[in-house]
């Protein structure tokens, strides 16, 4: 099968909520620590990729165990480095959205300061759907369930 043409199953529309409650929970964590690290000082592409880091451990572990509990195909190890290479891929993404639309966002917001925010979210809509696909069909090797 290849990754362009997928075959979908009954079970995928639980299984994308369930990759969407996970990514809720890393999202929490990840816009808790970045306003944490933007008020501590830090600048917006350390804060948003070390913020990013912490949702990204988060959101292996519970699909891992919950989402993709069936799909243990290789070792933990090997998987999570598969999750981390398309998480990179996807910081890159988010990094970029981030950073190009913070500058557009400030020219409208009340608080140019706070333009990071809305910039973030745009990031992670983005995002999401890249990490659901590449980790569905590599990661998990979700091919045929």
């Amino acid at each position: 099968m290849s990754i362009l043409t997928p075959t979908l199953n009954r079970n995928e529309p639980q299984r994308f909520f369930r990759f969407l409650v996970v990514g809720l929970s890393g999202t929490i964590l990840d816009f808790g620590a970045l306003i944490t690290l933007k008020w501590l000082g830090m600048g917006t592409l350390l804060a948003a990729t070390l913020s990013f880091s912490v949702g990204v451990v988060n959101n292996f572990t519970w699909n891992y165990h919950w989402t993709y509990a069936d799909a243990h195909k290789g070792q933990l190890g090997v998987q999570f480095g598969q999750f981390a290479l398309v998480s990179a891929l996807g910081l890159g993404i988010n990094n970029l959205c981030v950073l190009s639309l913070e500058s557009l966002a400030s020219a409208w917001m009340p608080d140019p300061s706070l333009a990071y925010l809305p910039a973030k979210v745009a990031a992670t809509g983005v995002v999401v759907f890249w990490n659901y696909f590449a980790n569905r069909y590599w990661t998990f090797g979700m091919e045929h369930g």
